[in-house]
């Protein structure tokens, strides 16, 4: 069944065919070299390919492992039957064994993590733990002391990976047997990276139909504002609403900095800073939310009722 996934069926193997800045690549390459696995904390973004190399890792240095979704098994229990029952046993290959912890800021701050604390020093001599999150500053600091932590950040390799990525993507493409325009699947690329996994699921979305062309070019466009603002403005609860829908597959990150750096000459002076603070504040929650058009819809309300628009 996951082999139906472009994500999964192409995921990369080694750390080599990973798609990484060129120092982040090579301290993991140098772990590899040492077939030792350290503590991990890893950190960045969703789908910059932290799940990825932490499963390349363990395979190319030998290891068994197991994982665990933080964000579904988020509760002690996990931490005293899963994880102590898996970690206390010997390997079958007869090395190490890796306990990796997968969107670990969703474990429980005040049970579930200080227990891991205790459990990373007992389990030693047998296990490592590596732990992905996208915001670090959710784990608490007796985890990050006992962990080697490396963010994954690409700011400054941002166009060099993206070519690398677009290439693997049309490798992908043609082995699918999808016709493609290169335009269309750059389009996509620019709207979604650093994401690989959203842009792959994307892509894999819209190939349904045999092939990507520009008739899809209205679905991957960059965020226009212009409508809801004019919403906001007018305090039209209705319009606003019909935007929030009809922009559901924008990512609600991307919106709420299209917002802070839109709405800024929008707003009298005395309102900026109580938009800063509700965008913070809703951006904050987005990561959790169950529902992201109510939490959308819910900061755009907040805007309207709050801020003097000029």
């Amino acid at each position: 069944m996951e082999h139906l996934l472009w994500v999964e069926k192409y995921r990369p193997q080694k750390i080599e065919d990973c798609i990484l800045p060129d120092a982040i690549k090579e301290t993991f390459q140098e772990y590899v070299k040492r077939k030792e696995i350290p503590n991990l904390l890893l950190s960045g973004t969703a789908g910059v390919g932290k799940t990825t190399v932490a499963k390349a890792l363990c395979n190319e240095v030998g290891c068994d492992y197991i994982i665990i979704n933080g964000s579904d098994e988020s509760g002690i229990d996990v931490l005293r039957n899963k994880i102590k029952n898996y970690a206390s046993s010997m390997s079958l290959m007869g090395g190490r064994k890796v306990v990796i912890i997968d969107e670990a800021d969703y474990l429980n701050p005040n049970s579930t993590q200080p227990a891991l604390r205790g459990a990373i020093e007992e389990f030693a001599s047998n296990c490592s733990f590596i732990f992905t999150c996208n915001f670090k500053n959710r784990i608490i600091d007796p985890i990050h002391s006992r962990c080697s932590v490396i963010d994954f950040k690409i700011n400054g390799s941002k166009p060099k990976l993206a070519s690398q990525f677009f290439k693997r993507v049309e490798n992908i493409l043609s082995q699918e047997g999808i016709k493609y325009s290169k335009d269309v699947v750059a389009a996509v690329i620019t709207k979604h990276f650093p994401d690989n996994r959203r842009i792959l699921n994307e892509l894999q979305r819209y190939s349904v139909s045999g092939s990507i062309d520009a008739g899809i070019l209205s679905n991957v466009a960059d965020i226009q504002l212009e409508s809801l603002i004019k919403a906001l403005k007018e305090k039209d609860f209705a319009s606003a609403r019909k935007w929030v829908t009809n922009n559901l597959d924008n990512d609600p990150i991307k919106v709420y900095r299209k917002l802070y750096d839109s709405l800024y000459e929008e707003l009298t002076p005395d309102s900026v800073p109580q938009l800063v603070l509700i965008l913070a504040k809703y951006q904050y929650q987005s990561a959790f939310v169950a529902d992201h058009e109510i939490n959308m819809i819910a900061c755009l309300t907040e805007t309207m009722v709050d801020c003097e628009f000029k």
